[in-house]
């Protein structure tokens, strides 16, 4: 029972908890957007952007191919938004975070140890090193 007492309490348990709740906020926001603005500015500029009266009748079936179609519709324009509203943004700071953390140390030729980048001399092997 302690190790279950102890998985639940773990942070990332507790962060996958958060995760999901707040996933499920930002999916409403994502699909108002789709389905508020988005897709009104598609049927604005290519008609009616609705495809779920389209159906194939086989015998006494029906077969709705343009719920279908709306769906793969919802979800490339939910994918589209999520990926240039948050993917692109944070790969683009954490990439310029990243690029601006400059590296105070170098690798030694001999022993491949980290040391200074200004050392004249390498203080694992002390082999002499010509400084940067």
């Amino acid at each position: 029972m302690n190790g279950f007492k102890k998985f639940l309490t773990q942070g990332n348990v507790i962060d996958l908890a958060v995760a999901v709740v707040i996933g499920a906020a930002f999916n409403s926001i994502v699909q108002s957007f789709v389905a508020d603005l988005l897709t009104p500015l598609i049927s604005a500029f290519g008609g009616l952007p609705d495809f779920s009266s389209l159906k194939v009748t086989i015998g006494q079936s029906n077969f709705m191919y343009g719920n279908f179609i709306n769906a793969v519709i919802s979800f490339l324009m939910v994918a589209a938004v999520i990926y240039f509203l948050v993917v692109k943004p944070y790969t683009h700071l954490r990439d310029r975070a990243t690029t601006m953390v400059e590296t105070k140390t170098r690798e030694c030729p001999e022993c491949l140890s980290e040391i200074p980048k200004a050392a004249s001399r390498c203080a694992f092997c002390s082999t002499e090193i010509l400084p940067v």
